[in-house]
């Protein structure tokens, strides 16, 4: 329930940049498990480009990026919200957790920069001391007990995609399985599918993107689509669907 101005903060020493990663890392947290509720519903795929924020008055929020260039401090990710719909609950917000700790990282060692060799070292053994925000999210994950809730939220508004490990794939609602039967099952479902360009056969450890128009799936390298921009797309019309001409 976090909105927040941020605090203007010089941390000099080790232990006060220490102090101010720990309470952005510890505001991030909350917003990613007490008030995990709360965050999903202000990160609506229909806004601009949203970040999240961490301050080191203990406080969160969900809001546009700065507008001033250079940014007074490392900007976190751009546009978490746009893959919201797209994805499973919990795999999106591990993908936020991930970008997160990459934030915090970036935000402690600008402060750091000044710091000596030493100095720097012992901030970077204090951080790697306490776990990343992705493993507090994750351990959460494994330890709560499964509800269909945890599935809530996953359908595409367009096409009833989800992205899932680099994967954009069609989705229907199944019971819940441990995540190593779900990825089994989905090699399966999708072992036959080709790429509508290359004719290379499905594989769990390359990105694909499926055509909204056609139904026809892709290597996201043979349409030139990459994960990241695949996450702001809303409808996506292949190469061969985008140059038929319209009928009237």
């Amino acid at each position: 329930m976090e909105t927040a101005t941020s605090v203007s903060t010089n941390p000099r020493t080790v232990e006060e940049v220490f102090t101010d990663f720990s309470a952005r890392r510890a505001a991030i947290v909350r917003a990613l498990t007490s008030e995990v509720d709360h965050f999903y519903s202000l990160c609506d795929p229909e806004k601009d480009n949203l970040c999240l924020y961490g301050y080191p008055n203990d406080s969160w929020e969900v809001n546009l990026p700065a507008e001033e260039v250079p940014p007074e401090l490392p900007e976190p990710a751009l546009g978490i919200n746009f893959a919201r719909d797209g994805m499973q609950r919990k795999d999106w917000l591990s993908l936020v957790a991930v970008h997160s700790d990459s934030w915090l990282l970036a935000v402690a060692f600008y402060h750091g920069a000044r710091l000596n060799h030493n100095d720097r070292k012992r901030l970077f053994s204090m951080i790697n001391d306490l776990p990343t925000v992705f493993e507090v999210v994750a351990e959460r994950r494994q330890t709560k007990d499964k509800t269909p809730a945890d599935i809530s939220g996953s359908k595409s508004k367009v096409s009833a995609k989800r992205i899932n490990d680099g994967q954009l794939k069609n989705t229907k609602p199944v019971p819940l399985k441990e995540e190593n039967e779900e990825e089994e099952d989905e090699d399966e479902e999708h072992g036959d599918t080709i790429c509508g360009i290359c004719d290379g056969i499905y594989s769990s450890d390359e990105f694909w993107i499926g055509c909204d128009i056609c139904q026809r799936w892709y290597h996201g390298k043979c349409v030139k689509v990459t994960f990241a921009k695949a996450q702001s797309i809303k409808s996506y019309k292949c190469p061969l669907c985008s140059s038929k001409k319209v009928r009237q």
